[in-house]
């Protein structure tokens, strides 16, 4: 690999622009690779570090961002030139988490933009050993710009789902069908559940409609006792068990985390996927008396991105009516305008300045 230069736009302080700053190449040890980016997408958390306080492990200044596709151009020979997705959590494949399956919990995980440099820039260096190589027939399909949303929008809701033991024929509830919830519905529905989607905006919701969601409700100015009964109602009409719900809270408000504990029936599972740092109020006694449970979510483990991947492969899942792509030039309207909920597609921010 030759010397050469790579550009970033880097946080250098909370709500403040990003910067762009030019650096050499970095050096590389001998598990790493450096990956040329094609696409970085914005994701809920690269806001919370930049708007809402949420400290990231590696001081600033640090480069945001860990949705990521690319091509390695540095490295080992067996790696350079291959496209490749990076998983947004890269563990370290064997403490006690790793060999219990538990590796997007890693408490040695490496994180990009938040423990280390990330992809708004046009280079990124990564340890290669859980990268995900892209296939031709992929590639035939999307650009690999596109295909950076798999890092997290996609893989996230694939683990969750997975977790929460979703049976064929069960009821999946989806609270919030934006940048990550519109390909948990179409997960649940691969899965085999019927899904009912919930969200405050009729344009999302006609989209979940067009692929994968068996109905919809827009749960706007509604309370908690309306919305309730419109579920209840909606899943008689759709012929689904009364218990066991799937429940997966993927909105990351306190609307949203609260209305979805109160969907909490006999036997049902709740999911939490969103992030938000606001507290709700909930009864947690509800769990006992309906034998339910929460589990949470993070990130999603390197192994299963292979599985996510072949869903896209093979046609199942659609992911490039449901992104945007903008000039990474362009991050700091479109940070901006992401925080405005001005977008209704996963943005996904491609270098022009390489």
């Amino acid at each position: 690999m030759e010397n050469g230069k790579m550009y970033a736009w880097e946080m250098t302080a909370l709500k403040e622009d990003f910067q762009l700053v030019e650096k050499p190449y970095p050096e590389l040890a001998p598990d790493e690779v450096l990956v040329k980016i094609a696409g970085c997408g914005v994701c809920h958390t690269d806001l919370s570090f930049w708007h809402y306080g949420v400290k990231t492990k590696h001081e600033l200044p640090l480069t945001l961002g860990h949705e990521i596709s690319g091509t390695v151009m540095g490295g080992p020979d067996d790696w350079i030139g291959k496209k490749v997705i990076i998983p947004a959590v890269l563990p370290c494949g064997s403490c006690e988490l790793c060999q219990k399956g538990r590796s997007n919990i890693c408490q040695q995980q490496l994180m990009p933009g938040n423990d280390f440099d990330g992809g708004f820039a046009s280079h990124v260096k990564v340890p290669y050993r859980y990268l995900c190589p892209v296939p031709e027939k992929v590639l035939a399909k999307y650009s690999l710009e596109q295909l950076a949303v798999i890092a997290d929008a996609v893989s996230t809701p694939y683990q969750v789902i997975k977790k929460s033991e979703l049976e064929v024929g069960d009821l999946a509830i989806c609270i919030g069908v934006g940048g990550i919830g519109i390909y948990g519905a179409q997960i649940a529905r691969i899965m085999g559940a019927r899904v009912l989607a919930l969200d405050i905006d009729d344009n999302k919701l006609s989209i979940a409609r067009e692929n994968g969601a068996d109905a919809i409700l827009n749960t706007r100015d509604k309370d908690l006792k309306t919305i309730k009964g419109e579920v209840r109602q909606a899943a008689k009409d759709m012929g689904v068990s009364r218990y066991g719900w799937k429940v997966f809270e993927m909105s990351g408000t306190r609307a949203g985390q609260e209305l979805a504990f109160n969907l909490v029936t006999y036997a049902s599972t709740l999911s939490i996927v969103g992030f938000t740092m606001d507290k709700v109020d909930i009864r947690l006694s509800n769990l006992m008396a309906f034998d339910a449970k929460v589990i949470g979510t993070w990130g999603c483990k390197p192994e299963l991105y292979p599985e996510v991947v072949d869903l896209v492969a093979n046609d199942q899942l659609e992911l490039g009516r449901f992104v945007e792509t903008f000039p990474m030039s362009q991050i700091n309207e479109v940070f901006q305008h992401t925080l405005d909920h001005q977008y209704s597609k996963r943005s996904v921010l491609i270098p022009d300045f390489n």
